[in-house]
């Protein structure tokens, strides 16, 4: 997915109330939009001055001037903090395989059609949904394989390794998630979960028992029950991000 226009490298100078981030460009300050929900643990330091990629969108009227899309971590490693980014190069992925009748992803080839945001239940409702047509779409006897994904941007060491991990925060969302796709699995259906991992300082995947140890257990017995978790590694430069084809082991943390 190219960006409208190359980002622009900058200075980190705080993340606040979540969703609002000063940085400093050619000797200007600017207050940017974070597009990021979550704690951002490991990646934005506080008090601390951190290099970072950001666009700007030009609108004087708006008091948030742009949107900040890459933080250089301590380690100098650059993570993608933007979480609508995911969603957008995976469907990329996606209809790219389709039109030219090479999936991304070798589980994905059996399947000639694709919807994004579908919705499952009253209540839930899943990134996305493969079937072999689109008449087979509404046939909850037809097999289909259901995706949700996951923006990974935290980071822990163990054993040697160095693990991406999933969540960085308790998240009762992705819970509910994995009991929905167990029910799907239960039914005959295939279920994945898909972890984009924006930041290639890793070299395995696990689910963060220590932050929220109720979504590590239903991932545990998701797996044991034929989940596919492919824990993928995103590419990413100041003119585009991109789903690479490297996927990590899921390892036990």
């Amino acid at each position: 997915m190219k960006f409208k226009e190359k980002l622009l490298e900058g200075v980190l100078l705080q993340r606040y109330k979540r969703f609002f981030a000063d940085v400093e460009y050619k000797n200007e300050k600017y207050s940017i939009h974070v597009p990021n929900t979550g704690s951002l643990k490991g990646v934005i330091e506080k008090n601390q001055k951190q290099k970072c990629w950001f666009s700007l969108h030009g609108d004087e009227t708006k008091k948030l001037k742009g949107t900040l899309e890459v933080v250089q971590a301590v380690n100098g490693t650059w993570v993608g903090v933007n979480t609508s980014n995911p969603n957008k190069i995976v469907n990329e992925a996606i209809q790219l395989g389709l039109q030219n009748g090479k999936s991304h992803f070798k589980h994905w080839s059996e399947y000639g059609f694709y919807k994004s945001e579908f919705k499952i239940s009253k209540e839930t409702r899943l990134d996305g949904v493969f079937c072999k047509k689109e008449t087979d779409l509404e046939n909850n006897k037809i097999k289909k394989h259901y995706i949700e994904i996951k923006n990974t941007t935290l980071v822990r060491e163990s054993d040697g390794r160095r693990l991406a991990l999933f969540p960085d925060a308790v998240t009762e969302r992705g819970q509910k998630h994995i009991r929905e796709m167990m029910k799907l699995m239960e039914q005959g259906h295939q279920a994945e979960l898909i972890f984009t991992i924006q930041r290639d300082d890793v070299t395995a995947f696990a689910a963060a028992q220590d932050i929220d140890p109720e979504y590590a257990r239903l991932f545990q017995q998701a797996l044991q029950k034929g989940l596919i978790v492919s824990p993928v590694l995103v590419a990413l430069d100041q003119n585009e991000v991109s789903l690479t084809n490297k996927v990590l082991d899921v390892a036990d943390w």
